[in-house]
């Protein structure tokens, strides 16, 4: 089982998209996968077509391992659009102040994903900060994977969660970043081939993906929707990048 978390400081940087369309494409090449939303605003829920009220959510999992109650995040599970997710809700946000005092806080959200072992691949959704959440699911995963719009403000965003990563690697050793992901991506915008250059040199060009998730409002039709992109429209341009995007990561992740 590899853990992935989808992290940057930036909201809407493609976080959710390319966590769904991943986890579908995995999902159609025989991968046993699960999403889990540790964003309290929901929005990969949401993005699966999960809008009603949800009785048992990754905030009610993680706030009864935390103060001792049986639990296990399946009691959560729940199959939409044909994957299987953990869902947040907006009462998640409660999460930061009330594990802030609970021992071995940064650490609950390990202990309830380790019995997951059917899985292949995890793939986690994060609040655009580092919190008690965020922290919780870098010290859970394998691997960071980082999008972003290829602009200067989640330039800056990804800069600056990787300020941060170094304090968490301290309690998660084998803890890497698999990559950056530009998403939103125009060839012919002088600023989009300026921030990819800038990322390259910065990261060294091996810790970019060379498949760009282009402009296709065909993505954001399928979110609202509630579906992945190879659902709603397996022809459209998301769904060429993102089969692209699968193959370079699996290459990757399986070094």
């Amino acid at each position: 089982m590899k853990i992935i978390s989808i992290a940057n400081f930036k909201g809407g940087v493609g976080k959710t998209t390319t966590a769904i369309n991943l986890a579908a494409d995995l999902k159609n090449r025989g991968k046993k996968v699960l999403l889990i939303d540790v964003d309290p605003q929901a929005n990969l829920t949401q993005s699966v077509g999960l809008t009603d009220e949800i009785e048992n959510s990754i905030y009610t999992v993680l706030r009864k391992e935390a103060f001792g109650e049986k639990t296990a995040l399946t009691d959560a599970l729940i199959e939409a659009s044909s994957l299987d997710i953990i869902p947040s809700a907006l009462d998640l946000a409660n999460a930061e102040l009330e594990l802030a005092s609970v021992y071995g806080r940064e650490q609950i959200l390990s202990q309830l994903i380790e019995p997951l072992e059917a899985y292949d691949f995890v793939f986690i959704d994060c609040p655009p900060s580092m919190g008690m959440l965020t922290i919780n699911t870098l010290v859970a995963s394998d691997f960071v994977l980082i999008p972003l719009q290829a602009e200067f403000l989640p330039l800056k965003g990804a800069r600056n969660f990787l300020k941060h990563f170094q304090t968490v690697k301290k309690m998660n050793e084998n803890l890497e970043v698999l990559g950056f992901v530009l998403t939103k991506y125009d060839q012919r915008k002088r600023i989009n081939q300026q921030i990819k250059t800038e990322l390259e040199k910065e990261f060294s060009k091996h810790k970019v993906f060379s498949t760009h998730i282009r402009i296709n409002i065909a993505l954001a039709n399928a979110q609202e929707h509630g579906m992945d992109i190879f659902s709603y429209d397996s022809n459209a341009n998301g769904a060429l990048d993102y089969t692209a995007l699968t193959t370079e990561f699996l290459t990757r992740i399986n070094g």
